[in-house]
């Protein structure tokens, strides 16, 4: 992996974040609606698009079930060990970042980028286990029983990503195509979903007043996502390929996976909870601001350290 190959492109997506953020300070525009734009019609129209160019499979649902473990077990095994440090609250946000990272809006247009259309698909599905770990048991154990378990299932039943992934696997499934001029007009969505979600951060943070500045908060969520997360996807990648012959694209999904930034959702359930989140905010974005100098490094590091560079 080139040091250079990245350094444009990740700065381009800090310039979007940079928008919203100033969009959100001096234009007072709210991004609920854009949010809500961006999660049921443009994010799953540019799975659905990804999914088809990558001719999904059964098999690649157990990427969504392996990630969602992974994620899951990561916040329970954190929770604990947060509240011996932090108080209560914080603590649950920490382990419910902890599970998490920017794998949408700022990874899936580096995936893009980064691999081949199979590569994507396999991709979409790691991240399809990540989002449902943060409507399922992320959110249940950050709010310490505020969703129950009845409430969870309804907001995945809610999520129209399910829908895309569903109606990807059933062309797939059935050797369907697409019509060409329809594959060729969802194309455009994949640049609306990379602007506009880089520019959702921006506004999210962007709202909020950053005063409270926690070094403690700060070093700790840092430290699970850029040196805990590493670690592990760099782990998994080794002992697979240990013990069988790991697809080198699936390696590179799976290094991707460990070195996105913190998930924005961290300052959405802050907000939620009212547990302060400025702190959450500055976390995210010192880490959203540090990923186009981090991520190039570590993927370089990663790749050549599992002998696939």
């Amino acid at each position: 992996m080139d040091h250079l190959d990245l350094q444009q492109p990740l700065w381009m997506l800090i310039t979007f974040v940079a928008i919203g953020a100033l969009c959100a300070r001096k234009l007072a525009i709210d991004p609920r609606p854009i949010a809500t734009l961006l999660i049921y019609v443009i994010a799953p129209l540019t799975f659905f698009r990804g999914l088809v160019l990558g001719e999904p499979s059964l098999s690649d649902l157990g990427l969504t079930l392996g990630l969602f473990t992974l994620s899951s077990l990561i916040c329970l095994l954190v929770r604990p060990l947060a509240a011996k440090f932090f108080p209560p609250q914080e603590a649950a946000l920490l382990a419910f970042s902890s599970g998490t990272g920017n794998t949408g809006y700022f990874g899936l247009p580096v995936a893009m980028l980064l691999l081949p259309p199979e590569g994507v698909t396999q991709y979409l599905f790691c991240l399809l286990g990540i989002t449902l770990y943060e409507f399922t048991l992320g959110f249940y154990v950050s709010a310490r029983g505020q969703f129950s378990m009845q409430q969870s299932l309804v907001k995945i039943a809610r999520l129209p990503l399910i829908y895309a992934f569903m109606a990807a696997l059933l062309v797939g499934t059935l050797g369907l195509q697409v019509p060409g001029a329809v594959m060729e007009g969802l194309d455009y969505f994949k640049y609306s979903y990379t602007v506009l979600g880089m520019m959702i951060i921006g506004m999210t943070l962007g709202g909020i007043s950053l005063r409270e500045v926690d070094p403690r908060f700060i070093l700790a969520a840092t430290a699970l996502r850029f040196v805990m997360w590493p670690l592990l996807s760099l782990g998994s990648v080794m002992l697979l390929g240990s013990l069988f012959a790991l697809d080198p694209v699936l390696a590179q999904v799976l290094l991707l996976l460990g070195v996105v930034p913190m998930a924005a959702n961290v300052v959405v359930l802050a907000i939620e909870l009212n547990i302060q989140p400025a702190k959450g905010a500055i976390a995210v974005m010192l880490t959203t601001l540090a990923a186009p100098l981090i991520i190039p490094l570590y993927l370089s590091w990663m790749l050549t350290i599992s002998r696939l560079g």
